[in-house]
């Protein structure tokens, strides 16, 4: 599996390039911003985007799924909690961002289901707390955590549909059960390196590690 990560926009957000080395499929996640960035990335490589997959319908995590669907011709998947929101976005959220509005989901997922390019399959793992229809995505050894779960930190849960009895929950019963030896591959830019471990946040993410009691 090949993965590229790649900082976009002005929102630290950590967009993602997934690919399978063997028949040069490939997906992106969060294509939040700088999106022919990302597409010449993933044509320099030879890997063609199949899908468009969103952590979570947030605007500053979707805003640039028009565009790279325009560019790429990929299917747009989210869970399917967030299809509604994620074409259903606030008016002034749009004009905050400077926003276009995303097409709708062609694909919709669940807990449990796999999204596959070529040999490779990406775990769907239902992570809420953060939004209704957050999710993580796991394979070999690395989990894509959106924005439940960062370097040292959680993803808030004072926006709507927000929780953090249900954001601590996911994170305990659906991350920290993971090898402690997965790679962390967060939503945003937001800690003291670019990605950790499910064994490092365990013990030293300061809201929902070990020392805090939770």
């Amino acid at each position: 599996m090949f993965v590229k990560q790649i900082q976009v926009g002005g929102f630290a957000v950590f967009a993602y390039i997934v690919a399978c080395k063997t028949t040069n499929e490939a997906l992106v996640i969060d294509p939040a911003s700088d999106e022919e960035r990302i597409a010449k990335e993933a044509k320099d490589r030879g890997y063609n985007i199949k899908y468009i997959v969103n952590t979570h319908s947030h605007i500053d995590h979707v805003m640039g799924n028009r565009r790279m669907k325009e560019l790429t011709d990929a299917e747009i998947i989210i869970h399917e909690s967030e299809a509604y929101s994620l074409i259903h976005q606030s008016p002034d959220m749009m004009n905050m961002f400077g926003a276009e509005p995303s097409p709708p989901a062609d694909i919709t997922v669940k807990e449990g289901d796999f999204i596959t390019i070529g040999q490779t399959s990406l775990k769907v793992i239902h992570t809420p707390g953060h939004s209704p229809g957050s999710i993580s995505l796991y394979h070999n050894g690395m989990v894509f955590t959106g924005d439940t779960l960062f370097v040292g930190a959680v993803g808030r849960t004072d926006l709507q549909g927000g929780s953090w009895e249900v954001l601590v929950s996911s994170i305990h019963n659906k991350l920290f059960t993971l090898p402690d030896e997965t790679i962390v591959a967060p939503g945003h830019n937001y800690g003291d390196a670019p990605k950790s471990t499910i064994g490092k946040e365990k013990v030293y993410n300061q809201y929902v590690g070990q020392r805090t009691g939770y």
